[in-house]
């Protein structure tokens, strides 16, 4: 009995093995390059330029070998990936970008970075306080008519959006993209134009419920993964108990016919 109770949690802890050290594996591989990133962006804050573009090569170098190893990446997410790391890179080596370009394009990769490792909440969604008062401030203006301020905000806000639109178009669907971004263009094409106010207003009120349900959905409290795996690993367990529970009642049952058939023959 002993010897058959061992077996089976051997053969579950074979099961889960190679799936637990592939999940350690990559997760570690992400932890590094998350590291990297965040390096590069510190280096750029203090202005250390030639550090940054260090750490952002050393990046590119693990990423691609992390890749060739995996193939874990679909062709959008390394399209996204290839194209803010261009940038950042471009950032740290340009001398007619000012500091806050540099910053803003490197917390772009940054962001993105995040997106592709988090499971849930991401870094950008932290923007949403900032990003949402200047869309506010903007809605304001509107309905007092102050065309000159809506489009000083209207400024500011793209420059805040835009850092954050290619992290949202790893983490939510390209019709929620479409979405916000239509409303953008038609806000952006229209800035000066003679529109009346209850058009704008009506886009804006449109747009921020779209904004809200947006961040909404990356803020819901997701299961905790290392809980799911828990209650994977729990479930698995109780299965396989119950299989063993029930092959030794039948054997034993077997047995006791056995032993049954035998006495009524003698």
């Amino acid at each position: 009995m002993k010897i058959s109770r061992i077996i089976c949690i051997i053969c579950f802890i074979v099961m889960i093995h190679p799936i637990s050290i592939n999940a350690t594996s990559n997760e570690e591989n992400w932890d590094k390059l998350d590291q990297i990133s965040d390096q590069a962006l510190q280096m750029v804050k203090q202005e250390r330029y030639q550090d940054a573009k260090q750490l952002l090569t050393h990046f590119s170098n693990e990423f691609l070998r992390m890749n060739q190893r995996d193939r874990s990446f679909s062709m959008d997410e390394l399209r996204i990936i290839t194209l803010t790391h261009e940038s950042a890179l471009e950032a740290v080596t340009s001398n007619s970008l000012g500091l806050e370009e540099r910053v803003n394009r490197v917390t772009q990769f940054r962001l993105v970075v995040d997106a592709m490792r988090s499971e849930y909440q991401p870094m950008w969604t932290e923007l949403e306080d900032s990003i949402m008062t200047t869309f506010d401030q903007m809605k304001e203006t509107i309905e007092e008519g102050d065309q000159e301020t809506f489009n000083h905000l209207l400024t500011i806000f793209l420059s805040k959006y835009n850092i954050i639109h290619p992290s949202i178009t790893v983490d939510i669907t390209p019709q929620d993209v479409q979405k916000i971004d239509s409303h953008i263009a038609f806000l952006d094409s229209y800035r000066n134009e003679d529109l009346k106010t209850a058009t704008r207003i009506q886009q804006l009120e449109q747009m921020e419920l779209d904004l809200k349900n947006m961040f909404e959905r990356m803020t819901e409290d997701d299961a905790d993964p290392s809980l799911i795996w828990v209650m994977i690993s729990t479930g698995g367990a109780i299965i396989l108990t119950l299989i063993y529970v029930g092959w030794r009642k039948y054997k034993g049952d077997k047995q006791k016919r056995q032993k049954q058939r035998d006495y009524e023959e003698r």
